[in-house]
């Protein structure tokens, strides 16, 4: 037997341990209330306010006759339940924390959700408003309340009213209410389905989301880490400065967490292609500098960038641009022509010769030869505005 009794507590010790990480028994909310109730009156008790994150409530009702005490306190035995499942009507957990002495008077009770159904339960007795009553008198009781299958617990609820009504009409009732709240460990920290909907809501108004065609997982991402750093009440006290910081900061760590960044770059280099384009080199130039910027630009990235800034006569930024390209892929011959290019305009006719020789019996593409890419973009420069008295010595070296 006694082999048995150290086998149970094991298990229930080990039950405990994994549930206590899900949620707890805040004792430190817990409601313990003795009332008298005059004979045949009914009385209202209001609970302590619950913690943010109550999901279910456990409540003890025990009526004494005047000299009774109560053995052990609700909360105190609660230690020994690990959470809510193990109480149920007629359970061993109920048994367990049941009163083990109580009067012979008994009492009806209800529970409501405000102080004006209960007030208004206490003048007529009747009951239509209560979210819970028990019609039968009882001299002892404990239940659970869950929100999942009473309507007496919300997610925005703080307190409830518990009502009595003596059935002793000659002689006042002495009657303990008990009510302890569990707190689920996550909810806990206020981040309900309304809440996160909030930070959800700025996020897709931010400038990253808005370049986004989809940017869900994006604001998924960002609402994860605020649920993460903060509490709710912490992230609603901050001021507008310090959350509008931390969506940037938290947004770009979700760029490269996600596919946010890929779909956010490649856009930038669709725009910037369709700029060029258009001959557009303004426009082109200032997304791929946004690419540049963030560190994430390929060689092409700076073919391009590079290409723009020779067609608005910025050969140096061109030059700088084109060499570092150069660093990425060193065998791309489309950069090196550009480089030549910016050379070229840029009055170092002889560092442009010098790769125009290297590199003319190359192809810069799968079917496009380094000399004829070469006479297509002279003839572009021409359309352009931009000439040079160097175009037909360069083509000379090609003969």
């Amino acid at each position: 037997m006694t082999k048995q009794i150290v086998t149970f507590f094991a298990l229930f010790a080990t039950v405990l341990s994994f549930a206590q990480q899900d949620g707890y028994w805040d004792k430190d909310r817990a409601t313990a209330r003795e009332i008298v109730v005059p004979a045949g009156n009914r009385v209202v008790i209001k609970t302590e306010d619950f913690p943010v994150g109550t999901t279910q409530v456990v409540y003890r009702i025990t009526i004494l006759d005047e000299n009774q005490q109560l053995a052990n306190s609700l909360a105190s035995l609660l230690k020994a339940i690990p959470d809510p499942t193990g109480i149920s009507q007629g359970s061993a957990g109920a048994v367990f924390i049941l009163s083990k002495v109580s009067g012979d008077d008994k009492c009806r009770y209800g529970i409501f959700t405000t102080p004006e159904n209960a007030q208004k339960y206490r003048e007529t007795g009747k009951p239509e408003r209560a979210c819970l009553y028990q019609d039968t008198p009882i001299n002892k009781e404990v239940k659970v309340l869950s929100a999942e299958k009473l309507a007496c617990l919300n997610p925005s609820s703080t307190n409830l009213w518990f009502a009595f009504e003596s059935n002793n009409w000659i002689l006042k009732q002495k009657i303990v209410l008990e009510v302890v709240p569990w707190v689920d460990r996550k909810l806990s920290r206020g981040w309900t389905a309304e809440n996160k909907k909030t930070v959800i809501g700025i996020c897709e108004t931010t400038d990253l989301a808005k370049r986004l065609t989809d940017p869900g997982d994006y604001c998924i991402c960002v609402l994860d880490k605020f649920q993460k750093d903060y509490k709710f009440q912490e992230y609603s006290k901050m001021l507008a400065a310090e959350k509008a910081k931390a969506f940037r900061d938290y947004g770009k760590a979700c760029l490269n967490e996600t596919d946010a960044s890929r779909e956010i770059y490649e856009a930038l280099r669709e725009q910037a292609a369709e700029f060029i384009k258009q001959g557009n080199y303004a426009d082109a130039i200032a997304k791929l500098q946004v690419i540049v910027g963030d560190h994430k630009a390929t060689a092409a990235d700076y073919n391009a960038i590079g290409q723009s800034y020779v067609f608005t006569k910025q050969y140096d930024k061109a030059v700088k641009f084109l060499k570092d390209g150069e660093k990425l892929d060193a065998t791309e011959l489309a950069i090196k022509l550009n480089l030549a290019h910016a050379y070229l305009f840029n009055g170092e006719y002889s560092a442009a010769k010098k790769l125009h020789r290297k590199y003319a019996g190359q192809n810069v593409s799968d079917t496009q030869s380094w000399k004829e890419r070469t006479r297509l973009d002279f003839e572009a420069f021409k359309k352009a505005g931009l000439s040079s008295g160097d175009f037909d010595n360069i083509l000379a070296l090609f003969k």
